[in-house]
């Protein structure tokens, strides 16, 4: 399976997570070289395309937080919320998933985020990205 077949099939996948719910939902692909062994990066760049996002949606990055959900048997081991300090108000969720022997890291918040700053942003500071729209 070649890397344009996985992509294709990640942004079906993204997609089909961002159907109606709850909230409208729009998500960014963090495409990445990072394998297994790059826990410390992995969750760097985690941080820095959550605080992205968070600033796009509205909120002070000083004012979020990262929950990894390790009490919860409802998380994965790489699934994370970033929530806002004060009322744990859900501002952007992620996983980490690992395609064709690197990371991808697959984030969805809510669609009211201004989705062309986050991309720029994250293309600013050197990320290959994907937007998804809901």
């Amino acid at each position: 399976m070649g890397a344009e077949t996985l992509d294709e099939d990640l942004y079906r996948r993204t997609k089909a997570l961002l159907e109606p719910g709850e909230i409208e939902l729009n998500g960014t692909i963090v495409h990445t070289d990072l394998d297994g062994q790059d826990d410390i990066e992995m969750m760097e760049t985690t941080l820095e395309a959550g605080n992205v996002i968070a600033e796009h949606a509205g909120h002070d990055p000083k004012d979020t937080y990262v929950y990894s959900g390790n009490d919860d048997a409802d998380f994965s081991s790489n699934q994370h919320q970033g929530l806002t300090i004060d009322g744990e108000e859900f501002v952007w969720e992620c996983q980490q998933l690992l395609r064709d022997g690197s990371f991808d890291i697959v984030f969805y918040y809510e669609a009211s985020a201004d989705q062309a700053a986050i991309l720029d942003d994250l293309r600013d500071a050197g990320y290959e990205v994907t937007g998804v729209e809901g």
